[in-house]
């Protein structure tokens, strides 16, 4: 089929958050980024202080409002730290704006040109659900590593092995996905890979609905999820409660040897999910042969799942903001392009224990 909307990659994700430079320490120290760039009040940015992160193909850029009045404010206030933008690089920044305006999408700002002696950037972006934003950006006829205005940096991290983003997922209110679901493919010429009812999603309590969307190249894929009627509150409406609406709620970041990846993670004290015992009893009989050792796969708790192109392991962190909201999912395809429908019970029950645990559920 005929990319009808091309886009490159995700170029970055933007988290708006309360202090950009202790974000920037804690991912740079926990997660292993490199920080690789900072604008703010010193480099002539007078409103906000914005700092840039690495990890291979991982660009990660992290906001702050610097003064009352900020129009960022109002929106940290209501949803706390989070992803406020997930951009994209693209062939013709002017071309991807009037055509997606075109297709229906909603300006959030007109196509300007951000210059240096380095040369220049062309930039536009769009809404789409909640407060959430795309970015389009060009930076074919500029010589810096991000954008004009950018003080590089370069203090090191510590790799833990990420290497990419591989989706990201988005919680939509009660009756939304499928109307969000329309607009990807209308406005971006997104289609639908796989989708998930809550037959496929769900527990004795609580259930979810879910599509993923993907991008022409195959590059960009966004499942979006809504709730679905429970005995309980799921996590899509605990999410939707504490972010205040539609939002990011986690990014899968991947990497070619997650046992190192996770054992690394968990030694800087991030905190991954859990699933019982009994998960990794039946794991051989369900996923046959794999590389690793089951044993050390349940010492760490990754989860593995297989389709009919090979098999993947996966794992998901707590939230890392003070909300439960925003997490991680760390992810490595054996070939599998799927995304661990065979994991999805165990996985709702371990996020309804932490649920239970802060009375939410």
């Amino acid at each position: 089929m005929a990319d009808t909307f091309p886009i490159r990659c995700v170029d970055h994700v933007r988290f708006l958050v309360g202090n950009a430079r202790a974000s920037a320490y804690y991912y740079h120290k926990v997660f292993g980024f490199d920080i690789v760039g900072y604008d703010g009040l010193e480099t002539g940015l007078k409103h906000e202080v914005d700092w840039l992160l690495r990890q291979g193909n991982v660009r990660f850029l992290f906001t702050a409002p610097s003064r009352p009045g900020h129009p960022l404010n109002e929106q940290l206030n209501r949803s706390g730290d989070g992803v406020m933008d997930v951009a994209f690089e693209v062939d013709d920044v002017d071309w991807a704006f009037e055509a997606a305006v075109a297709r229906g999408a909603k300006p959030a700002k007109q196509p300007w040109t951000m210059r240096d002696d380095r040369g220049e950037v062309r930039l536009a972006a769009i809404h789409t659900y909640g407060d959430t934003i795309h970015t389009f950006l060009n930076r074919d006829k500029f010589s810096g590593g991000f954008l004009p205005g950018f003080q590089d940096r370069d203090l090191r991290g510590h790799s833990t092995g990420l290497l990419e983003v591989d989706h990201v997922v988005g919680n939509v209110e009660l009756g939304q996905m499928n109307v969000w679901v329309k607009f990807y493919e209308q406005v971006l010429g997104f289609t639908q890979l796989i989708s998930f009812d809550d037959k496929d999603i769900s527990t004795e309590y609580t259930a979810l609905m879910s599509k993923v969307m993907s991008n022409g190249n195959g590059k960009v894929k966004f499942p979006i999820n809504e709730p679905a009627e429970g005995k309980k509150k799921s996590q899509i409406d605990e999410y939707l409660e504490f972010y205040g609406g539609a939002g990011v709620q986690h990014i899968a970041l991947l990497t070619d040897d997650i046992i190192r990846t996770v054992t690394e993670l968990r030694n800087r004290g991030i905190e991954f999910l859990q699933v019982p015992k009994a998960y990794y009893d039946l794991l051989p009989d369900r996923v046959g042969k794999i590389d690793e050792a089951i044993s050390e796969l349940e010492d760490l708790g990754i989860l593995v799942d297989r389709d009919d192109e090979g098999y993947l392991l996966q794992i998901f962190t707590k939230p890392v903001t003070d909300r439960p909201t925003l997490f991680y999912e760390i992810i490595e395809r054996k070939g599998a392009k799927s995304f661990g429908k065979g994991n999805f019970k165990a996985l709702f029950e371990a996020i309804e224990r932490e649920q239970a645990i802060r009375g939410t559920l």
